[in-house]
């Protein structure tokens, strides 16, 4: 089958005195039936050309769903009176909410069946789900599109009822005042989706007489509100990429008005808890890689924040909870994730051990104050992920539950490790791998599939996978690069990888790649790059500039048209991005960011294999980014390496919905990669 060539129909775009014609600009228009019929081609293309590999990606679906256990469950924790988890039952794709009262020998109440909600839908997903505290009512908000435009509904916990009023067109964050009936939630802007507006909701009111409460006016914040760990007090959080406020109230009196914490300032960030009578503030004030302080409820604005943990130009504080005897934070050193308790009757503190080179820990639910037991969870590339419970008093680990591989896993056969690649201006980047070690050899041959991200701060932890496995017992090595954009080494390593400074981003990972060749771990003809969203523009940066390095390319709902998108603010995430990517109406950002573009620097050369998947109803990014690059790749590219565009007509950004259904798509990813290295049979032509 030939594959589809897309129209052109040029595109003058001009700004700053600068000309760039797009020729497929027009496939902005998800109405035009021109622009479904490519999508549909470019899906029959992919499946008639790997018509060959269906059985085989039948099996590997198979085999990646036949490691999860299917009748499943989380492990409870204790709240208001009841004991909360949520489980899976065999042949279900949707997880089921339930509670058990005092104590876990109770009868089991379901308070949500997703499955029985998501019966005969295409895609369903529950967002955030809230009991009011007297436990009566539920509330939970559900996505049916894909597009993460929830619509809130009802359900009383007493009759089963589900009530015939919900309120549609929300974000799906909502909380729940003290006086069991008044609902505090979020809308966004319905053309770029950007969260704006709090609302006030008290039930059995039509919900057209909702209450506008708060309107966040600049472009640049979104707006939530959740509720303190104490649930004395309500907060509504705005915020931008470098900037915070917020507002209180106290739960027990909704119809009193929210008031300032701190005013917002120009790169001051803060996020607060509350206990007793102080609020414990998480703050970068004059502190780069944060640090806690309090302040006094009755006066808790900038000048009367008082250090509890003081600002560590070697740590980065991530988070804190609070206990009635200790506090704990969760802290990043040298790339890594330290968990440290402090006794408040006590000067000293201590930290738990963790055994693996590299690994992911976090703190996890934990709503009780009364309490010595901490609530942690852990894992790594050969360690399934694990919650435990550990006495903050004795000291002593507890495993309540690891995650269950079927089929059986043996730890002792695969090998992670952590290695450092020096990038172009001598920074050292670390590097994350797993490998099966009766299939790894050091003479490059191996197969190895390179992941990132690099964006927003967001620090790419090393984690299990049981879906990986299907890669390394194939023989792939897997491996993560910790690159600058995120904040895997503190906050300046977010800073130096972006804005003007998003190139290092770039640079890193091939600094990476190239390292992985040196060392003999792979070579350019077995090596592979996948990343998504943000982590896509990363696919198509390095692709233009050395596309030499790999043999192919996964790129994931990739955000690759740069400064067309930055330059539309009437589509969703644009002017809240102004402060990670710049804004290229300011001529210098244009120019930096047109330097970068995927879209705008894609040229007449020979590429790498490349898969790009995307949603037909994605809220972030937009499917004509990947459409439309694809569409300029297939025109100007000079070899015959395979290009694929997969489009879900059904999902968005998340892809498909369901437990299992998602790994028909990374079935289909790995695929792509086992059929570049001959490992599945490749069809005649």
């Amino acid at each position: 089958m030939i594959a589809p060539i897309a129209p052109k129909k040029p595109e003058l775009l001009e700004i700053h005195g600068h000309q760039r014609n797009d020729n497929f600009y027009w496939m902005k228009d998800r109405e035009n039936p021109e622009v479904i019929e490519y999508l549909n081609a470019e899906n029959d293309y992919l499946k008639t050309t790997l018509k060959s590999t269906e059985e085989f990606q039948n099996q590997l679906f198979e085999e990646m769903k036949g490691r999860i256990k299917e009748d499943d469950q989380s492990v409870p924790y204790f709240k208001s009176g009841y004991f909360w988890y949520v489980r899976h039952e065999t042949g279900g794709e949707y997880p089921i909410y339930c509670r058990k009262k005092e104590s876990l020998n109770a009868e089991e109440e379901i308070i949500l069946d997703v499955n029985q909600l998501a019966a005969g839908k295409s895609y369903y997903q529950v967002g955030g789900t809230s009991t009011t505290p007297d436990q009566k009512i539920l509330a939970f908000a559900s996505d049916e599109v894909g597009r993460r435009i929830y619509t809130i509904h009802f359900k009383n916990l007493e009759t089963g009822e589900i009530y015939s009023q919900s309120i549609p067109e929300t974000t799906g964050n909502f909380s729940w005042a003290a006086d069991n009936k008044t609902l505090f939630f979020s809308k966004q802007d319905p053309d770029t989706l950007r969260a704006n507006q709090i609302f006030k909701y008290v039930l059995g009111i039509a919900p057209t007489e909702s209450e506008l409460i708060f309107e966040e006016m600049d472009e640049e914040f979104t707006c939530h509100v959740h509720k303190s760990k104490s649930e004395a007090y309500l907060f509504i959080h705005s915020e931008s990429t470098i900037s915070s406020e917020m507002r209180f109230l106290e739960a027990k009196n909704p119809d009193d008005e929210f008031q300032i914490l701190q005013s917002r300032i120009p790169h001051l960030e803060y996020a607060a808890d509350h206990y007793k009578d102080h609020f414990w503030i998480r703050t970068n004030h004059q502190a780069q890689n944060f640090k806690l302080v309090k302040a006094p409820v009755t006066k808790p604005s900038l000048e009367n924040w008082v250090d509890v943990i003081p600002h560590r130009s070697e740590v980065l504080l991530e988070d804190f909870d609070l206990f009635s005897r200790f506090l704990v934070t969760q802290e990043r050193s040298n790339g890594l994730v330290q968990i440290l308790i402090k006794n408040w009757e006590e000067s000293a503190e201590h930290q738990l051990s963790f055994e693996d080179e590299t690994y992911t820990a976090w703190i996890s639910t934990n709503p009780e104050f009364e309490t010595e037991i901490l609530r942690f969870g852990y894992n790594s590339m050969v360690s399934p992920s694990s919650v435990f419970d550990y006495n903050m008093v004795t000291r002593e680990k507890t495993l309540l539950k690891q995650q269950e591989v079927i089929g059986g896993y043996d730890s002792s056969a695969y090998h992670s490790e952590r290695i450092w690649a020096k990038a172009g201006d001598g920074v050292m980047v670390p590097i994350s791998l797993v490998y099966k070690k009766e299939l790894f050899t050091s003479e490059g041959k191996n197969p190895l599939l390179l992941y990132s991200y690099g964006s927003y701060g967001f620090s790419m932890d090393a984690y299990f996978s049981s879906t990986r496995l299907s890669l390394l017992d194939r023989g792939f090595v897997f491996a993560i690069a910790h690159i600058r954009g995120g904040e895997d080494l503190g906050r300046h390593w977010y800073e130096d990888g972006k804005m003007l400074k998003k190139v290092n981003t770039f640079s890193d990972f091939i600094a990476c790649a190239e390292h992985l060749i040196q060392k003999n771990y792979t070579s350019p003809a077995h090596l592979y790059a996948m990343g998504g969203s943000a982590g896509g523009l990363l696919m198509g940066a390095v692709m233009n500039m050395r596309p030499d390095l790999f043999h192919g390319i996964v790129a994931n709902v990739p955000f690759v048209d740069v400064v067309t998108t930055m330059l539309d603010e009437s589509i969703p995430l644009t002017t809240g991005e102004f402060q990670e990517w710049g804004n290229p109406k300011d001529k210098e950002y244009y120019e930096y960011m047109l330097s970068y573009s995927p879209y705008d620097n894609v040229e007449a050369k020979e590429y790498p294999n490349i898969l790009v998947t995307s949603g037909l109803h994605d809220s972030q990014v937009q499917y004509w980014e990947p459409t439309k690059w694809v569409a300029k790749l297939r025109e100007l590219k000079t070899d015959t390496n395979l290009l694929f565009l997969h489009t879900n007509m059904e999902a968005g950004h998340g892809g498909a919905s369901g437990r299992f259904n998602s790994l028909k798509e990374l079935a289909l990813e790995y695929t792509f990669l086992f059929y570049l290295e001959n490992l599945i049979p490749v069809p005649k032509n």
